[in-house]
C-alpha cells in the first residue's frame, strides 16, 4: 500500500491540491419501487421527492421529539430508486427503521451489497483528476470512467466521493495517485471537515440534539414539504423558538478534549465536539505569531491586523 504523508503535508495537499481518503466504512441503502419517493418523503427531513435523477440532498431522521437519529446523503438514481449512504454508527437504526415503516409500500429497503467502495477526493484538483467533470450542486452525480473503470462520482463540499466497483478500486486508486492525489488519513480530512463547521454523528450530533442545534436546518430541512417524523417539533422551533444550543467554530490557545466543558464565568455554557489536532506547519505559524506580538507589544506597536486569531488550533462546540 502507498505510504501516508504526514499529517502536515496531508493538510497542504488537500488544501492545495486533492487528497484521497478511503471511506469504504459507510453504510449504504437501497431504496427501490413505485412509491420510493413518496416513502422517503414521509421519514425524513429534506424535500426527497423533488430530487430529479442524478441530484441528491443531505438529510436526517428524527425521532418524534424532533431528535436527530441519523443523518444521512440521498441520491436519487432513478426515478424509483434511491441510494443512501450514512455513518456506519447509525446504519442499523437507519435501516430497522425504513424496513420496518415500509409495510404496505411499493419501497424495498435493503442494505446495498455490490461490494463497492467508496474513495473521496478532497481539495481544490478533485474535478481536475476527475477529467473537470461539474462537481456541483453538492450531492449531484453522475456516471464517470476512471482508469477505464465506471464509478458514480459525487459532488461534496470539498470535492468529489467516488464510488467504485470492488474489482476496480485498485486501479483507479493507482491512477489518481499516479495523477497527483496524495493518500490522506481521517485525521486530516477531520481537520478539513472542523474548519468546514460540518457537524457529524458522534461528534458534534449526538441523539439529544435537533437539526437548528447543530446549526443543519439550511442544508437537511425542508419546511416546504409535507410531514415527516418529527416535523411539528422542528417547524415550531424554527417559525416560534430558539434553540437551546448552537454549534459555533472556535479557536483554542491550547489541547482540549471532546466533550470537555466549556466554561464563561466559571460556568458551563456548552460542550467540545471536536478539537483535531492542528497540523504541525500551523502550530509553527502560532509560536511565530505569538512570538511577533510580544516582541510589538513590548515596543507598543502591535498592528491590529497582528491582533487577529491567527493560526490557533480550531474546534467545533456547542453552547447554550
Amino acid at each position: 500500500m502507498e505510504a501516508t504523508l504526514e499529517i502536515d503535508a496531508q493538510y497542504r495537499a488537500l488544501r492545495e491540491e486533492a487528497g484521497l481518503l478511503d471511506r469504504s466504512g459507510r453504510a449504504r441503502i437501497v431504496v427501490r419501487g413505485a412509491e420510493a419517493a413518496e416513502f422517503l418523503q414521509g421519514q425524513l427531513t429534506n424535500d426527497v421527492e423533488a430530487l430529479e435523477p442524478g441530484s441528491g440532498c443531505y438529510a436526517a431522521l428524527l425521532d418524534r421529539k424532533g431528535k436527530i437519529r441519523a443523518d444521512m446523503r440521498v441520491l436519487r438514481l432513478d426515478a424509483d430508486e434511491f441510494l443512501i449512504d450514512t455513518e456506519p454508527e447509525t446504519a442499523d437504526v437507519l435501516l430497522g427503521h425504513l424496513g420496518t415503516y415500509n409495510v404496505g409500500r411499493d419501497a424495498t429497503v435493503e442494505a446495498d451489497g455490490d461490494g463497492r467502495a467508496l474513495l473521496s477526493l478532497i481539495g481544490p484538483l478533485s474535478a481536475k483528476l476527475l477529467g473537470d467533470v461539474p462537481l456541483a450542486p453538492e450531492g449531484s452525480h453522475r456516471e464517470v470512467f476512471v482508469a477505464g473503470v465506471g464509478c458514480r462520482a459525487i459532488a461534496t463540499d470539498l470535492g468529489a466521493d467516488l464510488l467504485v466497483p470492488g474489482e476496480g478500486v485498485d486501479p483507479v486508486r493507482g491512477f489518481l495517485l499516479s495523477a497527483g492525489a496524495q493518500p490522506i488519513g481521517e485525521a486530516a480530512a477531520e481537520i478539513a471537515r472542523v474548519e468546514a463547521g460540518r457537524p457529524r454523528v458522534g461528534h458534534e450530533i449526538t441523539e439529544q440534539t435537533m437539526p437548528a442545534e447543530a446549526g443543519i436546518n439550511d442544508r437537511a430541512v425542508s419546511f416546504t414539504k409535507g410531514c415527516y417524523i418529527g416535523q411539528e417539533t422542528v417547524a415550531r422551533l424554527h417559525y416560534r423558538g430558539r434553540p437551546n444550543r448552537h454549534l459555533r467554530g472556535l479557536r483554542l490557545s491550547g489541547a482540549a478534549e471532546r466533550g470537555d466543558p466549556l466554561l464563561l464565568g466559571g460556568k458551563e455554557v456548552g460542550l467540545l465536539g471536536s478539537f483535531p489536532p492542528p497540523p504541525p506547519h500551523l502550530v509553527d505559524d502560532l509560536h511565530e505569531l505569538v512570538g511577533r506580538l510580544a516582541q510589538e507589544r513590548l515596543s507598543g506597536s502591535a498592528p491590529e491586523e497582528s491582533r487577529a486569531s491567527g493560526a490557533r488550533p480550531q474546534s467545533t462546540g456547542s453552547g447554550r
